[in-house]
């Protein structure tokens, strides 16, 4: 097992965790941080991108190009919806929410790719329904007003367009992970312009920017590094369990430094969406028969 490459995607995922506490400090609204957060990635991942000279090596095909194009619409609005619900909710919930999205990847793969929906799926994706909806609270159900006005909306459209992304992702394969996510952040600069408030960024402190900034530049551009430099050297299974440094980091932080104190049905609900994205991802040892 290549360690190296385990830290490394250990300390991503941890980064990652703490972008919902940078989001609310940084006193900009969810488009203006992302275009931010856009900007700073190009610089950061252009620059090691170049250094390398990944840059030279490039093999460049139109199908490709417009793969990552597309698939870099679903990352920003990924982003954007995101941080949209970290405005409407807790962050324990926008994220735990959010965590959705190996299953609607696990859907995606039925409805498109002609994989096979297996029992165990089947039972992973009830138990993630029941567990968002004890999460929200049955209460917030009562009608779609109430239900979007709580950021369940946001918070499952982030995790839709994440299914997306991973989903469109994995048809580009000559691309570098560099170069993927370059151009990424290039189409979310172009298309999140004409949007962009751009008086929100007077009047704010030096604390704002140094959230803003970090968040473009640590959760973004640094973590992304880290992120492609390992994820390629481990099993599927090592990634997708170190995955979940993230969310427990961003639920740490919530209930320690930002005061939020979940209700025993959302507790509930939070062990339910875990418990099924775990069980899915899941794939005990096959049985050999030894024949005597």
């Amino acid at each position: 097992m290549n360690v190296s490459a385990m830290l490394k995607l250990t300390v991503a995922m941890a980064i990652f965790g703490s972008i919902g506490f940078f989001t609310v400090h940084t006193g900009i609204p969810a488009i203006e941080l992302v275009f931010i957060r856009c900007i700073c990635a190009t610089l950061f991942l252009g620059v090691v991108w170049w250094l390398t000279g990944g840059h030279k090596t490039e093999r460049w095909s139109k199908k490709e190009v417009l793969r990552t194009l597309v698939c870099g619409v679903f990352i920003v609005l990924n982003w954007v919806f995101l941080f949209k619900a970290f405005e409407e909710m807790a962050i324990s919930i926008a994220i735990s929410i959010y965590n959705l999205a190996p299953v609607f990847v696990l859907i995606l793969g039925t409805l498109f790719l002609g994989e096979k929906m297996t029992i165990r799926a089947v039972l992973a994706i009830i138990a993630c329904f029941l567990g968002s909806i004890f999460i929200v609270g049955i209460d917030n159900f009562s009608s779609v007003q109430d239900l979007f006005s709580s950021g369940f909306g946001w918070a499952m459209l982030s995790a839709v367009f994440y299914a997306l992304t991973v989903f469109t992702s994995k048809t580009i394969t000559e691309l570098s992970a560099y170069a993927l996510t370059f151009t990424q952040t290039i189409v979310g600069m172009v298309i999140l312009a004409p949007f962009v408030d751009f008086t929100l960024f007077t009047g704010l402190s030096t604390s704002n920017w140094l959230y803003i900034l970090g968040t473009g530049f640590i959760h973004t551009g640094f973590v992304f590094y880290l992120f492609f430099d390992s994820v390629r050297e481990l099993p599927t299974l090592i990634v997708s369990v170190l995955t979940f440094v993230d969310p427990v980091v961003a639920i740490a932080l919530d209930v320690i430094l930002l005061g939020f104190s979940p209700t025993t049905w959302q507790l509930f609900g939070i062990a339910l969406i875990f418990g099924g994205i775990i069980y899915s991802l899941y794939h005990p040892p096959q049985q050999v028969k030894v024949l005597n």
